[in-house]
Parts: C-alpha cells; structure tokens; sequence
C-alpha cells in the first residue's frame, strides 16, 4: 500500500497540507496515518483519521496503536478533540481494532468503489486521546 501510493500521492498529500504521520522501522516506512478536519459536516467530530495503515508483518505488534494515539494527538493538537474514522464493513480486523480503541460505531454508509458498493462503518472517539 506505502509502495502503491507512488510519489506523486505522497508529494501532493504534503503540498495540500493533509496531516501525515509515518512510522518507519529499522529505516523502512512501514506505516502511515492521514488525518485532518472531519469532512462530514452533519457528523459530531471535529477531527477524522482519513486513513491508518500499518504494513501486514507489522501488525500485532503495537504499532497501529501507537500511530492512532499519536494520530489523535496531532488531531488534539491542532483542536480536534473528539474523531471519526471509517472503515470497510468486511474488514474484519479493522472492526476489531478500532472497537478495542474504544471507537463506538456511529454510522454506516454506502459507498462506491470502482463498480462494487461497498459498506463503510465510522467509529467514533470522543474522549481525550491518550498521551
């Protein structure tokens, strides 16, 4: 996925001012976070986490936790107190994650994905991130 987004993607997330964060390993990126305004006005979260990844053999590890507490420091930071984030309905893993974040689920959504509708859930955190 870190690969996939090419240089291009990675020079215009940081032109536009997008929040990133990168976790690099033993001099490898192995995961990254974007993050800023919530773009669903209606919604009650200041902040929203666009996306989270964590490469595969990086994972159970701790580091997702700690690239979404500090993802949700930097939200804080810059006062976005309380976050959404979105995920795939079928992604299991994800679900699980963001639930043992303590995200409630606060909406669902359909959403178009190439030529499937996929379901997309938000999770949201209202409590103060973790510092």
């Amino acid at each position: 996925m870190i690969a996939r987004r090419g240089p291009n993607w990675w020079h215009s997330a940081i032109v536009r001012g997008t929040g990133l964060l990168v976790l690099d390993f033993d001099d490898d990126i192995v995961g990254y976070s974007t993050y800023g305004r919530n773009r669903v006005p209606s919604m009650p979260y200041s902040g929203e986490i666009f996306e989270i990844y964590l490469a595969p053999e990086q994972q159970g590890l701790g580091f997702g936790r700690r690239l979404f507490s500090a993802t949700r420091r930097e939200l804080a930071e810059h006062g976005y107190l309380s976050t959404i984030v979105w995920a795939l309905a079928d992604n299991e893993k994800a679900l699980a994650f963001y639930r043992s974040l303590g995200g409630q689920t606060v909406r669902r959504a359909e959403e178009r994905f190439g030529s499937d509708m996929l379901t997309r859930v938000a999770f949201g955190f209202v409590s103060a991130p973790v510092r």
